[in-house]
């Protein structure tokens, strides 16, 4: 191992191996955040009393689980290449293949695939919260609203955290197939380097280190969140 290529600045590829954790960070922020509010909305649809909208969650939560990251990545990324190009032909007259920005693509793939394991998530912890509560809370006159912000709410998010904190984790880990569309994030840098440098192991290894970083400091984070919400509850 070469520790020397690890310097700062022009001779050094620290500084742009920083960047490539930056820019998973970026990306796992944005997808886990899709994610969530994905999760929200088909665990919603998943609870609700139409088979309509059960079916529609059920699908969507079905085929994003059972398809690989790495084939939703190919098929938003080329597909949706394929139907700009047909749009600006239509529109503009234009040829060719209209590149997605792979950002964005980048975020949309990972949130989707992150939503349909949070929708399961948050779907079991609204089903962990007594019903009783809520029978109590309508007895009494409460609102749809202030049921939420004063009952389930809370409760949910104390029940999910542990599940979402697993995939937050799943969510960092799976930026790095975001490679193969040209993002330059950890594994892209680590492969620009590589092949540079002619020292993969290096930079491979710099790779893993800062993954585990990134999620070490994550485990922490939601190990003190899980705390927090369990404040006032009675351990049994």
């Amino acid at each position: 191992m070469d520790l020397s290529l690890l310097g700062f600045g022009i001779d050094g590829w620290g500084d742009e191996m920083l960047r490539g954790a930056f820019m998973t960070l970026l990306v796992s922020i944005a997808a886990y955040g899709l994610g969530i509010i994905l999760g929200a909305l088909g665990a919603f649809l998943k609870l609700s009393r139409f088979f309509l909208c059960r079916l529609l969650a059920d699908i969507y939560t079905t085929i994003v689980r059972g398809i690989p990251e790495l084939l939703i990545i190919y098929l938003v990324f080329f597909g949706g290449g394929i139907m700009l190009a047909k749009i600006s032909t239509l529109l503009f007259g234009g040829q060719g293949f209209v590149n997605l920005p792979v950002f964005v693509t980048g975020m949309m793939c990972i949130g989707f695939s992150s939503g349909a394991y949070s929708a399961e998530v948050i779907r079991g912890a609204v089903l962990a919260v007594p019903k009783g509560q809520i029978e109590a809370a309508k007895a009494i006159g409460m609102t749809p609203f202030t049921r939420l912000k004063r009952i389930l709410g809370p409760q949910v998010a104390r029940y999910a955290l542990p599940g979402m904190g697993n995939i937050w984790q799943l969510t960092l880990k799976h930026t790095s197939m975001i490679s193969v569309i040209g993002l330059v994030e950890i594994m892209r840098q680590s492969a620009v380097a590589s092949g540079s440098t002619r020292e993969p192991f290096t930079f491979y290894a710099v790779a893993g280190i800062l993954y585990l970083g990134l999620t070490s400091i994550s485990n922490q984070g939601f190990s003190r969140a899980e705390k927090w919400a369990a404040k006032g509850v009675r351990s049994e």
